[in-house]
C-alpha cells in the first residue's frame, strides 16, 4: 500500500516547525529584552514601579509623552522579565511590587519621573505609583511622592546658576565703578590741561 501524502502544499515544512521556530525567536526576543532591562538598571539612579489597572491605548499614550518631555522611559514589563532583569543590581528591592498589571519608569533625573508619575496619577485613578527605588533605598508610595515634591535636576541647576552668576554681576558692577570714577577724573584734568593752556 502507498502511503498517504503528507498533508499541506509540497515543499511544507513538517506540522509544528513553525511552531518551533516562533518559540526560538519568542525566547531571544525575552533574553534581549531582559539584556536591555539589565542594561538600564545599571546605568539610571531610579526606577519607579506603577501599576497600570486599565489604562486606554490613549492614556499610555500621553502618559509616554510626558514622560519623554520629562526626559524618562515608560515601560510596561512582564513581571517574570523585569525580575530577572533586576536580579543582582541595585534595585533587587523593588521584586516584591512587581505584581499584576505593572510598567517601568527610569530617567537620570529621579524628580522628574517621580514628579510625572505621581501626577499624571492624580487624574487618572487606574494609574497607581507602587513605589520604586532611588539607587539601593527602596521607596514606598509616599516616598515617591516625597520625591516628587523636591526641585528637579533642572530647577536645581538653574539655581546653582543662579548663585554663581549672581556674585559676579556683582563683582562686575563694583570693578566698572572705580574705572568710571578713574575715567571721570582723567577726562577732568584732561580738561583743566586744555583751559590752562588755551
Amino acid at each position: 500500500m502507498v502511503p498517504a501524502p503528507p498533508c499541506g502544499p509540497v515543499g511544507a515544512p513538517p506540522q509544528g516547525a513553525g511552531h518551533r521556530r516562533r518559540r526560538g525567536v519568542d525566547r531571544t526576543e525575552k533574553r534581549e529584552f531582559v539584556a536591555s532591562l539589565a542594561a538600564v538598571f545599571a546605568e539610571t539612579s531610579f526606577v519607579l514601579v506603577a501599576q497600570n489597572k486599565g489604562l486606554t491605548v490613549a492614556d499610555v499614550s500621553e502618559l509616554r509623552r510626558r514622560m519623554r518631555a520629562a526626559g524618562a522611559t515608560y515601560k510596561v514589563a512582564k513581571n517574570r522579565l523585569a525580575t530577572l532583569a533586576l536580579e543582582g543590581t541595585r534595585f533587587d528591592g523593588v521584586k516584591p511590587l512587581l505584581k499584576g498589571p505593572t510598567a517601568l519608569a527610569w530617567s537620570t533625573d529621579p524628580v522628574a519621573v517621580a514628579k510625572t508619575a505621581v501626577e499624571f496619577a492624580k487624574t487618572n485613578d487606574k494609574f497607581v505609583v507602587l513605589g520604586g527605588a532611588l539607587g539601593t533605598q527602596t521607596l514606598s508610595a509616599d516616598g515617591v511622592k516625597a520625591l516628587a515634591e523636591l526641585p528637579s535636576l533642572e530647577t536645581l541647576r538653574a539655581q546653582l546658576l543662579g548663585l554663581i552668576q549672581t556674585p559676579a554681576t556683582r563683582i562686575a558692577g563694583i570693578l566698572q565703578a572705580p574705572g568710571g570714577q578713574v575715567a571721570r577724573v582723567l577726562s577732568a584734568y584732561a580738561k583743566k590741561d586744555e583751559a590752562q593752556a588755551a
